[in-house]
């Protein structure tokens, strides 16, 4: 397996241990809340509105690893299970993102990953 296809599999595999996690604190939220916060991070995709730098740097930011595992652990401290659930399904996004071939964007433009390119001619 390639470097790209370990990056996939990691990305599967957090994407599992972070709807883990949601699932286990399970705030009681109605099954719409669990859509919307599962899907919430791709709003970040609104930064190519003002191009492809800051589109990119916006998507990145929200489709890091770090800031879901922060979310997290302000949960515990705080012994709010919201949050960490909130946090659960951020990972969960971003990790099921990754498995996907969406990596990390480029400035060049959306198809552009650290995964290589998405779309026609990727």
């Amino acid at each position: 397996m390639n470097t790209v296809g370990w990056q996939k599999l990691e990305g599967g595999i957090i994407a599992l241990a972070g709807l883990v996690i949601a699932l286990l604190v399970s705030p009681g939220w109605a099954w719409w809340v669990w859509i919307l916060l599962l899907l919430a991070p791709d709003l970040s995709m609104a930064g190519y509105l003002a191009g492809s730098r800051i589109g990119a740097q916006a998507y990145n930011l929200i489709h890091l690893y770090a800031l879901p595992f922060l979310l997290m652990v302000l949960g515990v401290a705080a012994g709010a299970p919201a949050l960490i659930a909130a946090g659960g399904l951020w990972l969960a996004h971003v990790g099921a993102d990754r498995a996907l071939g969406f990596g990390l964007k480029e400035a060049a433009g959306f198809a552009h990953t650290h995964l290589g390119r998405i779309g026609r001619g990727g």
